[in-house]
């Protein structure tokens, strides 16, 4: 006698079978994607050997193209600027293990060429490829993160965490602050009030946390804090789920004063104080204005005794006329993958 699977178990067995296809699915077009880059890798690295020793030139690519296009005319990819492309790439990374074993082995095709374009050191290649691998960044996320200048800015704050935190702590803590923040998302045309800025960073808030960085959750805007009847209000309040620890932020648009450090550094306090557990991380602050003078923010900062960073940020105030006539860095994407698309497609009739 065969036995009838209720509703929720039939459910449960289905939703775990598509698990599996999924995961299997992932699994199969990142080993493809890994293959391919492989290829390219190799192809690149015999042009550049054939090069060096031959001195060939732009007509060899030319033919080339060609010839690999009528071999394989369902294959994409073998443009004479794509071989362009795989000769640079072995170029710009001539290690001799495997291709796939490095961050960038992990990443698509399109991400590679914005690397190679917008990239001269390999350094900082392999931290914006790494960080790409990890943290799944889009083509277009990627191309933000470099024109933004995103690796330079990380870490770039001043900061008392040295010698408020641990040292190995104080390390990670340092990673939390980036300067300056770049708000160019938020479309802000004008002078701005705090309030008007902290409203615009919420209305964008997936743009927000991508520019604060990986790991930030938000936890909730004006933020009661009660300190024996008085009442205080923190502008943004997250959490690092990375380090594990509350992030206080408070924003001012115009220039740092010092009484901004003793504002921070209370609530910072009262966080650390009523809302930290035993295995969270000390809390941090960081505080975000519109420019700052360093001498004083080294003052400041001597004096405070909480964890305190004074970062500035930047936003692109154009007129709305002239930023709606702007393309946007998915537009731009989209406009590359569309002439490259149209460059193999014409080359092969």
């Amino acid at each position: 006698m065969s036995q009838q699977l209720t509703p929720a178990a039939y459910s449960q067995v289905l939703a775990e079978l598509k698990s599996r296809v999924r995961h299997t699915q992932i699994r199969a077009q990142r080993q493809v994607n890994t293959e391919l880059v492989e290829l390219y890798w190799s192809i690149g690295d015999l042009l550049s050997q054939r090069q060096a020793a031959g001195g060939w030139g732009t007509g060899v690519l030319n033919q080339l193209a060609d010839d690999l296009r009528a071999e394989f005319p369902r294959m994409r990819g073998f443009s004479r600027s794509n071989l362009k492309y795989m000769r640079a790439f072995a170029q710009a990374w001539p290690d001799a293990k495997s291709i796939g074993q490095q961050a960038v082995g992990q990443l698509p095709w399109g991400h590679i060429t914005v690397l190679l374009d917008k990239l001269d050191e390999r350094q900082a290649r392999d931290w914006y490829a790494e960080h790409a691998t990890i943290h799944g960044w889009s083509r277009s996320v990627l191309l933000n993160q470099i024109m933004n200048g995103t690796r330079q800015r990380i870490g770039a704050a001043p900061s008392n965490f040295a010698g408020r935190l641990a040292p190995a702590d104080s390390d990670l803590a340092r990673q939390l602050a980036k300067d300056p923040y770049v708000f160019d998302f938020l479309e802000l045309t004008e002078e701005v009030t705090e309030r008007d800025l902290e409203q615009a960073l919420l209305d964008r808030i997936v743009d927000t946390l991508r520019e604060l960085g990986a790991g930030f959750a938000f936890i909730g805007r004006q933020v009661h804090l009660e300190v024996d009847g008085d009442d205080f209000y923190i502008d943004l309040l997250f959490f690092h789920v990375e380090q594990l620890r509350y992030v206080v932020v408070e924003l001012k648009t115009g220039k740092f004063e010092p009484s901004y450090a003793g504002q921070l550094g209370f609530y910072v306090a009262v966080v650390d104080d009523t809302m930290r557990r035993e295995c969270h991380r000390p809390t941090v602050g960081i505080l975000i204005c519109g420019g700052r003078n360093d001498h004083t923010v080294r003052y400041a900062l001597g004096n405070a005794e909480s964890a305190l960073a004074v970062s500035t940020y930047t936003y692109d105030a154009l007129p709305d006329a002239e930023r709606r006539a702007l393309p946007t860095a998915e537009q731009i994407t989209a406009a590359l993958d569309w002439a490259e698309d149209t460059s193999n497609g014409l080359a092969a009739d």
